[in-house]
């Protein structure tokens, strides 16, 4: 399945659906705020899994008790399509059972 780059018009659709997420020039981008250095971490091996799953990987920084990731798709020239939806969605089903804020 080819992967296409979105319309800035779907990009923000799409967004109003994620809440906490944006679009940090051409990259999707969200912060987490945890308990504690090793929730952070957990969390980080969390989505780790899921990008192994999806075979797409986001920038993803680790903090004492924070998480921040950016992700775009470097196959169609670093543009924001629907796979980076995919990634930001199954991160936003996981962050709760973190405790992710």
């Amino acid at each position: 399945m080819a992967v296409e780059p979105l319309a800035q018009k779907e990009i923000e659709e799409r967004l109003a659906e994620l809440p906490g997420w944006s679009l940090e020039g051409d990259r999707l981008a969200r912060s987490y705020r945890l308990g504690s250095h090793f929730a952070a971490t957990a969390m980080v091996v969390h989505i780790a899994q899921v990008q192994e799953e999806l075979d797409h990987h986001s920038d993803l920084t680790l903090g004492y008790n924070t998480i921040s990731l950016t992700v775009n798709t470097h196959s169609v020239g670093g543009a924001v399509t629907a796979l980076d939806f995919e990634l930001a969605r199954r991160v936003e089903e996981l962050a709760p059972g973190h405790g992710a804020h």
